[in-house]
């Protein structure tokens, strides 16, 4: 049976992600605590892998992407609290980045399975469940995705390198902040707006989604950029390479998975029509406007 182009170019897709993936762990793992004389911070990357392969074994003998994001919640949650747990001499700004990272992980994991539960599917999966690649491509991004956003964070909490707490954590801190208000606030006036049954074919222009058509994005970037700044101070030399965690979020999210899509299936939705064309116009598609 002759394979089809898409399952070609996955199969073709999949060992270039592992060797970027392999490719970063060993960048991140200079200077990193060490494990039966293994870079901690390897092995975890590896381990982050290893967990979205597992699942996957299932979930595509079943045909399900019930448990994709709780999965990948769930991994944040397992490679921080091990970072702690075998990192040399952990500090406050260890402990203060892998608590950050942990509530961040819970919140939105909590959020998108009760999500996917109630809507019962998540329609992006519908033509890649039947392919075993693409659907393992699927599942290999999460495990890139979810290395390459905690990277930053993961590097520091595992680095043999150590810092007081100073004015880049208080900054951090508060960066971290506002991001995480403006996702949480924005996720939750959308998940009201959508409840309500006389809003039924409606698109959202209240609350912080009348500043921005995308205020959980802009949150979900800003907070990263927090965590960024925290770590800065315990990198050196080639773990400067996990300043990519706010570039990559921000990239993914206005460039390719987040606000493309989104925007396409509004415009698919409500285009043309005269009041959602206004909001368009006047409402910023990331950073919000102050008036």
């Amino acid at each position: 049976m002759n394979m089809k182009k898409e399952d070609r170019n996955a199969l073709l897709v999949l060992p270039i992600l592992f060797v970027i993936g392999a490719l970063f762990a060993y960048s991140g793992s200079q200077g990193s605590s060490k494990v039966a004389g293994y870079p901690l911070f390897g092995l975890l990357i590896g381990l982050a892998f290893l967990i979205q392969w597992v699942v996957f074994v299932p979930s595509y003998l079943k045909q399900t992407e019930k448990f994709f994001d709780l999965t990948g919640s769930l991994t944040y949650l397992s490679i921080i609290v091990l970072a702690v747990l075998f990192s040399t001499g952990v500090d406050a700004r260890a402990l203060l980045l892998a608590a950050l990272v942990i509530i961040w992980a819970l919140r939105l994991g909590t959020f998108l399975f009760s999500r996917i539960k109630r809507a019962g599917k998540d329609d992006r999966f519908d033509e890649l469940k039947p392919s075993f690649f693409r659907f393992l491509n699927v599942w290999t991004i999460q495990g890139l995705w979810v290395t390459f956003t905690m990277a930053a964070a993961l590097v520091a909490i595992t680095s043999s390198t150590r810092q007081p707490l100073d004015a880049f954590a208080v900054i951090g801190l508060i960066v971290w902040g506002i991001g995480f208000a403006f996702e949480v606030i924005a996720d939750a006036q959308k998940q009201a707006f959508s409840a309500d049954p006389a809003n039924k074919g409606k698109f959202i222009r209240s609350g912080l989604w009348a500043r921005s058509r995308h205020p959980n994005y802009f949150g979900e970037i800003v907070l990263w950029v927090g965590v960024a700044i925290i770590a800065l101070p315990v990198l050196q030399g080639w773990q400067w390479v996990a300043l990519i965690s706010p570039v990559f979020v921000a990239l993914l999210l206005t460039r390719v998975s987040g606000v493309p899509l989104l925007e396409a299936k509004a415009d698919k939705k409500w285009g043309g029509q005269k009041d959602y064309e206004a909001y368009k116009q006047a409402t910023p598609v990331l950073i919000p406007r102050v008036k």
